[in-house]
């Protein structure tokens, strides 16, 4: 069942009605089920089209939707009331046959629209679709990469040994023979130390081939992925070069610790005049022998076209994540689709691209493993069961006003930030930021980010006597919301304002962020886009860890309340998670699934 989304109207001049849209169009804009955008883009291509069939410039007006919502295209039959789930009392065009009609308008015939697998969608993201399995059939025809199996084993013996490491060696056996590796997996199943151990093979290969140095290219769709990524493939290195005797390996393997993570923006080259075009395209490729993106469930139907037509032939790309997270912001579910349509498991080679997944969980204990599990199942009852556990792990909030039991909780966890701050302590205002996350579904409402922001800071002001009028506040922790390539902060960077002095004594503030670059110390007038961070969403969060997780979960009636979400959240908890809300929002979370019409899936199933 596809779920249509709406909105209320709050007045004439609501920005999201379309003023002078008539027939179907205007209704469903007045309803809630289409915004002025959606109008606006329907209406364009009937001009140019000269489409007279207003079923089928609905259509163009839906499509437009479903890519606003996150799908690449529109299933026109989910969407009809009858199914339970859409508005009855609007005037929907006749079940029969209506796809059929929208295939035989003016609108296909011109390519505005096109209708394949039963989907409609806008031209621009069929033509990514079918380019992205393009591109991923022309790289596997290529065939396999040579590989010297001896040199391949010694490092997997070596850098995965004994049976502890059985798993990950599999998994990095398939990828280093792959031009084109997924590797999935839910948090702490080791992926990071798997793709670490794959370049640290592949730069034995091109060493053993007597090649020139293994050119990589380290990357994720935010800054703080980027930041952690970066992190984690260097520990992991400095534990395969302990286990490494040989010098002549070991300078083989050292460059691959300085290698520089960065966001997907910028290793495609980011360019001021365009949201959806970069640098580095088919007549200007990336130079470097292996691409890894970590992360990579982030990653939007635009975004993997782009990287897959900027990579040489030759290249190897590996991409890592977990199909179970939350997908892309912007349209497409790539991650979870090339899972899917991968044609097999463990290794397969089957399809368009070799997939690896880990399923031993290293990171966190028992009980947060079982909630973790028993969402990915779906399992309800389960996860009723792991929350309702007693475990120190896992603590579940159900009253119906969770003030009393967070405001303590928040409160200390900011006054950590707070005392660090104002003793100039930077590292350990940074460290207590990142022991505790309140992660919200929503921005705004009373489960909202910007409602428990605003009631930390109040509750802070009244156990210390502090006032925060100067919005740029020792103490205050940051979340950069959007790129600033001068500064070189990225969307998803975290930070904290700490007191400071300058070189004659004078106190000052600095704000101090932490990046794909390391830490960095700014004038805070020099920092734009930031918010406050006593609280940040769910999605926000992906991507990152936290000692402690605190999940408010919104009501059942939330269209973002998904297990996906839900899984997301616990997810990002190293050590504890608390989860609050109700045993039916739990049960509504785990019922309800992102659903995301796209024909990549079948696609890709059709080429195994």
């Amino acid at each position: 069942m596809t779920l249509i989304e709406t909105f209320e109207p709050v007045g004439q001049h609501d920005r999201r009605l379309a003023l002078g849209a008539e027939g179907m169009l205007g209704a469903f804009n007045r309803a809630g089920v289409l915004t002025a955008a959606d109008a606006h883009i329907a209406r364009t291509l009937q001009r140019v089209t000269r489409e007279k069939d207003e079923d089928a410039v609905l259509a163009a007006a839906l499509a437009a939707r479903a890519v606003r919502s996150g799908s690449v295209a529109v299933d026109l039959a989910a969407l009809l009331p009858d199914e339970g789930s859409a508005p009855a009392s609007l005037p929907w065009p006749e079940r029969e046959g209506w796809t059929e009609r929208v295939a035989a308008s003016a609108l296909v015939s011109q390519g505005a629209l096109v209708v394949e697998h039963g989907l409609v969608y806008l031209q621009r993201y069929h033509h990514q679709e079918v380019q992205v399995v393009d591109d991923l059939r022309a790289r596997a025809e290529l065939g396999a990469p040579e590989v010297d199996e001896a040199v391949l084993d010694g490092g997997l013996g070596r850098i995965f040994p004994g049976e502890g490491y059985a798993e990950q060696r599999a998994a990095a056996r398939s990828l280093a023979l792959a031009r084109t590796g997924v590797l999935t997996g839910g948090p702490g199943t080791g992926k990071t130390t798997t793709v670490a151990g794959v370049l640290a093979l592949l730069a034995e290969q091109a060493a053993a081939a007597g090649e020139r140095p293994l050119r990589v290219g380290l990357a994720a769709p935010t800054g703080k992925a980027a930041a952690r990524v970066k992190a984690a493939v260097a520990a992991a290195l400095t534990g395969i070069l302990e286990r490494t005797p040989d010098p002549a390996t070991r300078a083989v393997l050292e460059p691959l610790g300085a290698v520089e993570a960065m966001t997907l923006h910028r290793l495609l080259g980011w360019r001021p005049d365009s949201r959806s075009r970069f640098r580095h395209h088919r007549t200007n490729r990336l130079s470097h022998d292996v691409v890894l993106v970590d992360e990579a469930s982030m990653v939007s139907l635009t975004h993997m076209a782009r990287l897959l037509e900027a990579l040489r032939p030759s290249a190897r790309l590996i991409l890592v994540g977990d199909a179970d997270q939350l997908v892309s912001v912007d349209a497409g579910a790539v991650l979870a689709d090339l899972v899917a349509g991968a044609g097999g498991d463990d290794g397969s080679a089957t399809g368009l691209v070799t997939l690896a997944r880990l399923r031993t969980v290293h990171r966190y204990g028992e009980t947060i493993g079982a909630l973790a599990e028993a969402l990915r199942d779906g399992d309800a009852d389960a996860v009723v069961a792991a929350l309702s556990a007693g475990s120190r792990e896992v603590e579940w909030v159900t009253e119906p006003d969770p003030t009393a039991t967070l405001r303590p909780l928040v409160t200390r966890h900011a006054q950590a930030v707070l005392r660090a701050a104002r003793d100039r302590d930077a590292e350990a205002a940074m460290a207590a930021l990142g022991r505790h996350r309140l992660l919200c579904a929503h921005r705004e409402g009373p489960f909202g980010v910007r409602t428990w922001n605003h009631l930390t800071e109040t509750w802070l002001g009244e156990e210390t006597g502090l006032t925060f009028y100067d919005p740029m506040y020792v103490g205050r922790p940051l979340l950069v919301t959007a790129n600033d390539y001068a500064n070189g902060v990225l969307n998803g960077d975290t930070g904290v304002v700490v007191a400071s002095r300058t070189p004659e004594g004078t106190p000052v503030r600095m704000a101090v962020v932490e990046g794909p670059s390391g830490v960095q110390r700014f004038a805070p007038s020099r920092l734009g886009d930031v918010e406050t961070m006593h609280a940040m969403t769910i999605h926000k969060a992906q991507g990152s860890q936290a000692e402690e997780v605190t999940v408010l979960l919104p009501p059942a009636d939330s269209p973002l309340l998904t297990r996906e979400l839900f899984y997301t959240a616990v997810t990002r908890a190293q050590e504890r998670v608390r989860v609050v809300g109700p045993e039916e929002v739990v049960r509504a979370a785990v019922a309800r699934r992102v659903v995301r019409a796209s024909g990549l899936r079948q696609r890709l199933a059709a080429t195994t």
